[in-house]
C-alpha cells in the first residue's frame, strides 16, 4: 500500500456558527493529538466561498487550501449544513471531499437526510468535552489513518 501521500497532513475545514463549539472542537482535536492544519468558517455561504476561493477567500490559494475533510454543523444561519451539502455533493470538483456532519441534532430525520445528501459520516456532538475528545480520537484514527482519501486535485 502506498502511504507516500499521507506525509502531507490534510487540511480540516470546520464549519460551525457557534464560536464556543469551534473552540471546543479545536481543543478536542488538539487533545486527541490531531495536528492537522485547521480552518474555520461560520456558515454555509462562507464554506462555499472558501471552497470556490471567492469573496474573502479570493486570491492566493494559500488563503483557502483545499480541505481533505470537512466537519459540518447542520443548523446554521444564512445557509445551513443541509443546503451546503446539496451544493458540495452535486459539484464534481467538490464531491470527493469527505464531509462529516458534527451536529447537536440527534433527530433520525436529520441523520437519514444527511446520508441521503451524500454525507460520509454523521456524529452527534457529545455533551461533554471528554466525549468530544473521544469522538475526535475515533474520527482522527478513521479519517486520517485508516481511510485512503482521494489524492488532492492538482
Amino acid at each position: 500500500m502506498n502511504h507516500d501521500r499521507h506525509k502531507i497532513p490534510i487540511t480540516i475545514l470546520i464549519c460551525d456558527d457557534d464560536e464556543d463549539d469551534r473552540m471546543l472542537t479545536q481543543q478536542a482535536l488538539e487533545a486527541a493529538h490531531i495536528s492537522n492544519s485547521l480552518r474555520f468558517v461560520e456558515d454555509g455561504e462562507q464554506l462555499l466561498d472558501y471552497l470556490y476561493q471567492r469573496g474573502a477567500y479570493a486570491g492566493e490559494s494559500g488563503k483557502a487550501p483545499r480541505p481533505g475533510l470537512i466537519l459540518l454543523d447542520l443548523n446554521m444561519p444564512r445557509m445551513d449544513g443541509r443546503e451546503v451539502l446539496k451544493v458540495i455533493k452535486s459539484d464534481k470538483s467538490l464531491v470527493d471531499i469527505p464531509v462529516v456532519v458534527l451536529s447537536t441534532s440527534r433527530l433520525d430525520e436529520d441523520i437519514v437526510r444527511s446520508y441521503q445528501l451524500g454525507v460520509n459520516s454523521f456524529i452527534s456532538k457529545p455533551v461533554t468535552f471528554s466525549g468530544l475528545v473521544d469522538a475526535m480520537n475515533v474520527l482522527g484514527r478513521y479519517w486520517l489513518e485508516i481511510v485512503e482519501l482521494p489524492p488532492a486535485a492538482a
